[in-house]
């Protein structure tokens, strides 16, 4: 601090006064020399008094900062030494070169000097590299927040053992609504004898009442197939660590029906406002019933959900009136529409071209131009002979056209719909999304996180075999749709084929009665078979993959194919499927190198496992026993990610 400190004000007002005075004895002095000396003497000594005055005030003031100095430089130093925050300065090499004595209290050793910041805690180092984003390291039970100064190579730790206590405390204590739903409660006790629906529903409320107990949960019945209840974040915690287990307990309730009772859970959390809770967990339930039901959707205020259970094949549950309702609300749209605009996913099967040309006829039925939007150069050899029988029937090719063209015809007044896939980014051409409000859905995967954002129509079910099932039906109560031509009943006809692997798969009553509805307009099925043969080289390359098969936990299959051997998707969905008839196989994987450059696999089951879960663990999805994914990571990585989810789906306990 500077010892040059400013005068105050009344020294001044001093000063000028003793200037006037002198200026009165110097006058005085002209008349009165005797009086004048006499005034110039007192004014002297005024003066002088004065300044002695002032060198006392800076003399205290020196001696005050002087004191104050000492005392903070001494604070300093014990606040350094002894304050309840860990101080440690380290060496370029990670190791301790001084600490605090509050630091060598958290260690059991005499001196840490020189040693690894491993002595304190393993995590210190990676933090300071930069390896981790963790910043709480834990020591002796107690919890410390590391703040790092690099530049100085320093490190202070402080404890907030106390503070997360809090904070694990209002986590854990926040509020859960969850809305309980038998997904075919009213199916199966249909026609039953009252006296057995009763004794069904005694024994499906005391089980959902004693698993309330049980965990604290507070539950009120407020229908007969809904249930409300209220938890915290910390049951929420447990639930999820015996993977919500009363959907095992409910499925193993012994009906008369050849089908079981199943369950379906909606969880809203993560936040404060109960009305935006409600909304999180109805819309969790919507989302647990479009993927089948049978499972519980956990939804946070982010929009990301988690999904637990959903291991039971999905029971057939659309019913003919649901079909007729939404053919003549899917009519009414396009007959509000100026043009239609039809699309399927990128790469598209035969599934996505044949619902294609099902929804582009029954637009034209209803008098609209309609358009199916295709792009050469992406669409996989699995539709290239089915590709070029429509190339050389000039009418129905005109009717396809690319997707910047699309984008071009597009208005606001069109409807764009999406069939085979209810996912944005693996729409044939998402810009068209944007381009209109009039979206509808057609699809037969279960619902997953990544959802087309308000669409006007949707028609998801996941109980069907195929979207071309679901088109075929929607057709059938259009009594203006006109007959369909032979390829077009053709090609509707083989995507139901492939997707039920020729109606061996995921087939139900309506399944046949859709193939018999386009078999009655024409469909060939001999066309079908040669749409569907394979070449020589496809089957050598199919083989070679399989020989890669090694068997995982007894039952799975996998093939991991090689870095520098490229293979399309549908040589890889081939092998999986190849691999499915082998004995003692209950589920294939196979991953390999795509051509563009992601790594795919396809995976398959007979019910027992569900590969749609696994795979939704790898950023896939797709049915219980049909999935797929594909990922941007090296393929040994992908192995380790692969049999790292089917641990977790086992060990899990998700297995029949």
């Amino acid at each position: 601090m500077s010892n040059q400190l400013k005068p105050p004000r009344w020294d001044i007002k001093a000063i000028i006064a003793v200037i006037i005075t002198l200026c009165f004895i110097i006058i005085l002095t002209l008349y009165y020399w005797l009086l004048g000396l006499m005034g110039l003497i007192i004014a002297g000594a005024i003066v002088a008094l004065l300044k002695l005055q002032d060198l006392k005030q800076k003399k205290e003031v020196e001696d005050y900062i002087s004191t104050l100095s000492h005392r903070v430089k001494k604070v300093g130093e014990e606040a350094l030494l002894e304050m309840p925050i860990g101080i440690i300065l380290y060496s370029e090499n990670y190791d301790i070169e001084w600490v605090n004595h509050y630091v060598m209290s958290l260690t059991e050793e005499e001196s840490i000097i020189s040693h690894s910041l491993n002595t304190i805690s393993e995590t210190l180092i990676p933090i300071l590299k930069g390896e981790t984003d963790q910043r709480v390291i834990s020591i002796k039970k107690r919890r410390y927040k590391v703040i790092t100064r690099p530049e100085e190579r320093l490190l202070y730790l402080s404890d907030v053992t106390e503070i997360n206590i809090v904070k694990d405390r209002y986590v854990n204590e926040k509020t859960v609504l969850g809305i309980i739903y038998l997904d075919n409660y009213e199916e199966i006790t249909q026609g039953m004898d009252d006296q057995i629906k009763s004794s069904i529903n005694n024994e499906v409320t005391n089980l959902i009442k004693q698993w309330g107990t049980d965990h604290g949960i507070y539950l009120k019945r407020f229908s007969s197939e809904k249930f409300m209840a209220v938890f915290s974040q910390r049951i929420l915690s447990e639930l999820e660590k015996n993977r919500f287990d009363v959907l095992d307990k409910v499925r193993e309730i012994k009906t008369n029906a050849t089908i079981p009772l199943t369950l379906s859970i909606g969880v809203g959390k993560d936040s404060t406002d109960l009305p935006e809770l409600g909304q999180m967990a109805q819309s969790a339930l919507d989302l647990a019933l479009g993927r089948g039901g049978d499972q519980v959707a956990i939804k946070k205020p982010s929009g990301k959900v988690e999904f637990y259970g959903g291991k039971s094949n999905p029971v057939e549950k659309r019913t003919r009136v649901r079909a007729r309702v939404i053919s003549q609300a899917l009519s009414e749209l396009i007959r509000e529409s100026d043009q239609v605009f039809v699309m399927g996913h990128k790469n598209p099967d035969m599934d996505a071209i044949g619902a294609a040309i099902g929804i582009m006829k029954m637009a034209e039925g209803n008098g609209k131009l309609s358009r199916v939007v295709i792009e050469p150069d992406n669409y996989g050899p699995g539709v290239i002979r089915l590709m070029d029988a429509i190339q050389e029937n000039e009418e129905l090719w005109a009717k396809f056209i690319s997707n910047d063209d699309a984008v071009e015809f597009v208005t606001t007044n069109s409807l764009v719909v999406v069939v085979d896939t209810h996912k944005p980014s693996m729409t044939m051409e998402p810009r068209l999304l944007n381009k209109t409000d009039r979206v509808v859905v057609i699809d037969h995967h279960r619902r997953g996180e990544d959802f087309i954002h308000d669409p006007v129509l949707v028609y998801m079910e996941p109980y069907a075999s195929s979207t071309a099932e679901l088109v075929t039906e929607l057709l059938e109560y259009q009594p203006n749709s006109g007959p369909l031509k032979v390829l077009e009943a053709t090609a509707m006809l083989a995507g139901i084929t492939v997707d039920t692997k020729s109606f061996a798969l995921r087939t139900g009553s309506r399944t046949f009665d859709a193939a018999s509805y386009l078999r009655s307009h024409g469909a060939d099925t001999i066309l079908v078979q040669r749409l569907l043969r394979e070449d020589l080289d496809q089957f050598n390359r199919r083989t070679a993959l399989i020989r890669k098969t090694e068997m995982y936990r007894d039952h799975i299959a996998i093939v991991i194919g090689d870095e520098e051997d490229v293979f399309d998707q549908v040589v890889m969905a081939q092998a999986a499927d190849t691999l499915l008839s082998m004995n003692d196989v209950k589920a294939s994987f196979v991953a390999a190198p795509r051509l563009d450059g992601y790594i795919g696999i396809s995976a398959r089951s007979l019910g027992d496992i569900n590969v749609q879960v696994i795979m939704e663990a790898l950023e896939g999805g797709g049915h219980l026993t049909n999935a797929a994914t594909q990922l941007k990571v090296p393929l040994k990585e992908v192995e380790l990610k692969l049999k790292a989810a089917i641990d977790d789906y086992l060990e899990g306990g998700e297995t029949e």
